[in-house]
């Protein structure tokens, strides 16, 4: 489940300004024998959703590295919202965290970071090719660098209520965009739930926008991180959301924020969203009714192919000013080399970047006790074959991250949806200042 992610706007200025040093939430200090020559490794992550993983990885798993290791290690938690306002703070002051955790790729920042290469390049050594995914979400082709790491993502699977598709004679959830329109109309009309996809200034709705795009065969660039937005798919991905909107939602969606479709769903007011298995996780536990009725299935097809996102992206970053550089890299080598246990501590939320760490992923995720029915996840068991980083088919890059970061592209969808503008209107509008921000950050150097 998303927090509200305005902070990560303010982000893309405090940046390049400085920014006042952020509160932190939880400080949990790992303790090891009194030694004052004892090394230190101090770590910041995200209050995970899964409130597990944070037991497991705070008591346990970085005590028993920091006494395998001899390191005294601080994990230091805080609300997604408020990790790119730290990040602003560590920046300016030139001082904060050894590893640095980003829930999004941020290659924003590529300039304040150490290169990661030697971590990925130990890692193949060990565990083969990481996934293209990881890779395009960490890596910058122009300058060659690994500006972060990530050892994991969160696929973005589809939400639906099989009550109500079965009912319009797709028990199995809808398969293609098409058929969300066709049916979402149908089940609006006849049962009064509304499909629920944001067009607001929201991570949620930035990431549904982008799939329905590509699904469309449109992207922001090409595969060489040439701009690309203006051409006919971008207008006809345009002219379906519209459509989309008119014909299967309300207007509420222009307001939502990034937990308002967790909200609906598990409130039975919607009858599909695109979201992590947040939903599903939550409704196990509050709400077991409504659980049997939400379903999952995998991206959806558009006229050019069936494609989704990842919905968190675990981005690790290296402060160049970090005070313990070579431990924060054996921090994440060990960390990933063990990954199943993350898995399992999270309840399938994060998927691994390195395959081969999670052998027994795909018996795991097809018979699971808190799920309803048991086989709920097995749906993800093919999650490589279509999920995406924001960017596809490029790199996530400076400017993408600014496109995505401004709500250029929402704003887009939304302008042309309310009939604020015309679909001409709208792509003309976001073309002009995507082809800005691309312009700034290749006179920069970073694209």
């Amino acid at each position: 489940m998303r927090d509200s992610t305005v902070n990560r706007r303010q982000f893309l200025k405090a940046t390049g300004t400085g920014a006042l040093a952020a509160g932190l939430g939880a400080n949990i200090v790992v303790p090891g024998r009194a030694n004052a020559a004892r090394k230190k490794l101090r770590i910041l992550q995200w209050v995970h959703f899964v409130p597990a993983y944070d037991e497991w990885f705070n008591k346990q798993y970085t005590k028993e590295w920091g006494d395998k290791n001899d390191t005294e290690v601080t994990v230091d938690n805080i609300g997604i919202a408020g990790i790119a306002a730290r990040a602003s703070a560590e920046i300016s002051a030139q001082k904060g965290h050894d590893l640095f955790l980003f829930n999004w790729p941020p290659p924003t920042v590529e300039e304040q970071t150490v290169d990661m290469k030697d971590v990925y390049q130990e890692l193949e050594r060990k565990l083969g090719k990481a996934i293209d995914l990881g890779v395009k979400s960490t890596y910058n082709p122009k300058t060659r660098k690994y500006y972060a790491f990530s050892p994991s993502f969160t696929p973005d699977p589809v939400n639906y209520r099989q009550d109500l598709f079965g009912q319009v004679g797709l028990p199995n959830g809808p398969q293609t965009w098409d058929e969300v329109r066709t049916a979402g109309a149908r089940i609006k009309k006849q049962f009064g739930n509304p499909v629920g996809i944001g067009l607001a200034n929201e991570i949620d709705t930035g990431m549904a926008m982008r799939t329905i795009m590509y699904a469309f065969g449109a992207h922001e660039q090409d595969e060489q991180g040439n701009f690309a937005l203006n051409g006919k798919p971008t207008l006809e991905a345009i002219k379906f959301v519209k459509a989309l909107f008119e014909e299967t939602m309300t207007p509420e969606v222009f307001t939502w924020d990034a937990s308002s479709n967790n909200r609906a769903m598990i409130a039975g007011k919607v009858s599909l969203v695109l979201n992590a298995i947040s939903i599903t996780r939550t409704a196990e536990k509050d709400d077991p009714a409504i659980s049997r009725k939400i379903q999952l299935t995998k991206a959806l097809r558009g006229p050019a192919r069936a494609i989704g996102l990842e919905h968190v992206m675990d981005c690790y970053v290296v402060w160049k000013f970090a005070e313990n550089i070579e431990g924060a890299k054996k921090f994440l080598i060990d960390y990933t080399t063990n990954f199943r246990q993350a898995f399992v501590a999270g309840e399938f939320y994060d998927f691994p970047c390195f395959p081969k760490t999670v052998p027994d992923l795909s018996k795991l995720i097809a018979s699971d006790a808190k799920a309803h029915p048991p086989d709920k996840y097995k749906v993800l068991d093919d999650v490589l074959n279509w999920a995406t980083n924001v960017g596809y088919p490029g790199y996530a890059n400076a400017a993408i991250d600014e496109i995505f970061n401004t709500w250029v592209l929402n704003v887009m969808f939304a302008k042309a949806a309310s009939g604020a503008a015309t679909p001409e209107e709208a792509l003309k509008e976001a073309d002009t200042a995507c082809k800005r921000i691309f312009a700034k950050w290749k006179e920069k150097g970073l694209v």
